[in-house]
C-alpha cells in the first residue's frame, strides 16, 4: 500500500472520527448546561451546518477540479 492509497482510506475515517468526537462534545455540553431539547437541537444544527458545508466544499472541489 503506497501513500496515496493510505491517505485515500485514512482521511475520510479520521474526518468521521473528528466529527463524531465533536458530536460527543456538543452532546456533553448540552447535557451539562441543561440546554433542553430546543437548545440541544440548535447546538446540533450548528454542528450539522458546519459538517454539511465541509461536504459541499469537497463535492464542489471534486466537480470543478475533476
Amino acid at each position: 500500500m503506497d501513500y496515496q492509497q493510505f491517505e485515500a482510506i485514512a482521511m475520510p475515517l479520521m474526518i468521521f472520527a473528528l466529527v463524531a468526537f465533536m458530536g460527543y462534545i456538543v452532546w456533553d455540553l448540552a447535557k451539562k448546561s441543561k440546554a433542553g431539547r430546543y437548545g440541544t437541537a440548535i447546538l446540533f444544527l450548528a454542528l450539522g451546518l458546519g459538517v454539511i458545508g465541509f461536504v459541499i466544499k469537497a463535492i464542489i472541489i471534486e466537480q470543478v477540479g475533476g
